[in-house]
């Protein structure tokens, strides 16, 4: 298993107690979805390595773990690793819900505009997550906010949008002009 065939579930945050029982942040929108989770890969130094324990509690997005077959020196040592889950256990979105990773490689059309380019990445800023467009070598930034957000094709790996006024022409406005 490698890192590109699975989604960042969270982290190791801390050891808890005196048993070798360590605290998970779990950095997704439903945690409860996950309270009956009893594996995930570790990386530890690059390399996914699966473990398996069980969730003795949990509130919000942190879960209070016993890990099995680990020494409380072992777990300590996981502490600030990063967790991971097969791409396949994601369940599937619908409509125009969509997970960012799925999404790079999907054309743009823009109902005024038109074809904008090509998701190359999804930069998540804490503020405002933002499809960074690549057309011909330029960048196009837009932001990801369900008002732009109108259609999402999977098909046809399309994302129909309605970009502020002015926002595709600050990008793109001289490509389109003849010499």
């Amino acid at each position: 298993m490698t890192i590109e065939e699975c989604y960042n579930l969270g982290r190791v945050t801390k050891m808890w107690g005196v048993k070798g029982q360590a605290v998970l942040f779990l950095d997704v929108d439903a945690p409860e979805d996950y309270a009956e989770l009893d594996s995930a890969y570790v990386e530890v130094k690059g390399r996914l390595v699966p473990y398996f324990f069980h969730i003795d509690s949990m509130t919000g997005n942190k879960a209070v773990v016993t890990f099995e077959d680990a020494t409380p020196e072992q777990v300590s040592m996981l502490v600030g690793c990063d967790l991971y889950l097969p791409l396949e256990l994601l369940p599937k979105l619908d409509g125009n819900r969509f997970y960012f990773h799925e999404v790079v490689g999907f054309d743009v059309v823009d109902e005024e505009y038109g074809d904008v380019g090509t998701i190359a990445s999804v930069i998540d800023y804490p503020a405002q997550p933002l499809f960074q467009i690549m057309k011909n070598g330029v960048e196009v930034l837009i932001p990801i906010v369900d008002e732009v957000i109108k259609e999402v094709d999977r098909e046809h790996k399309t994302i129909r949008v309605a970009a502020p006024n002015g926002l595709i022409d600050l990008y793109l406005g001289d490509i389109n002009k003849k010499c």
